[in-house]
């Protein structure tokens, strides 16, 4: 089991160090205080579930017309794209030009229907990881259910078999291993967010860590 004070406080390090605007130069897809990269580093709660393609089933729930429960033969059945955006890590790095091949999840959300009064989402992860956004973020066209990446399926170790990808926001907004997505009213901050990370986190206004927060 991982030591989950010391990756706590060492995930939140970074981000708070971060938290003033950097003076480091940015071309226009690298933002400020990150640093372009080749490979796709690997960054997780020190838990990798194993979740076989048989048994990976993504719950809709929470303010929807229509709770939905797909498993993967329903899941491979939608429409699935090919989407090119660059990804950007918290912990200071960013790589361009993935090509994620997935479904868009405003179509699974289509499928279930979100009430009026739903406004914002939590993402959960089978390794017991939550994330949340304002539901409007997740119907941009870049925002996917991922299963593969670089014309390869996703491994476990990168999120396998279903991540989400949001180009947009830093990449912890992105579950791995997802399981449900939940419709709420009323913002539910996950796992980082309570622990001082931004609640927004866009990049290009280097979002890491909210002053506004209390660890």
């Amino acid at each position: 089991m991982p030591d989950w004070k010391k990756l706590i406080a060492g995930k939140v390090a970074i981000a708070k160090k971060g938290n003033k605007k950097s003076t480091v130069g940015a071309n226009e897809r690298v933002p400020a205080g990150q640093t372009q990269v080749a490979n796709f580093p690997v960054l997780d709660l020190g838990i990798k579930p194993e979740i076989a393609q048989k048994s990976w089933q993504l719950q809709i729930f929470g303010l929807v017309e229509k709770e939905l429960t797909l498993d993967w033969n329903a899941f491979q059945a939608l429409n699935h794209i090919t989407d090119v955006s660059d990804f950007h890590c918290v912990t200071r790095w960013s790589q361009l030009n993935m090509d994620w091949q997935g479904v868009r999840v405003r179509d699974v959300l289509e499928m279930a229907m979100p009430l009026e009064n739903a406004k914002f989402v939590t993402m959960h992860g089978y390794d017991g990881y939550t994330t949340n956004l304002p539901l409007n973020a997740l119907l941009d066209d870049d925002v996917l259910l991922a299963h593969a990446v670089l014309g390869e399926p996703l491994t476990k170790e990168h999120g396998g078999p279903i991540r989400m990808v949001v180009p947009q926001r830093y990449a912890w907004k992105g579950a791995k291993w997802l399981k449900a997505i939940e419709l709420h009213e009323f913002d539910k901050r996950g796992f980082w967010e309570v622990r001082g990370y931004h609640n927004d986190a866009f990049p290009f206004e280097e979002q890491r860590f909210s002053e506004d927060d209390e660890i």
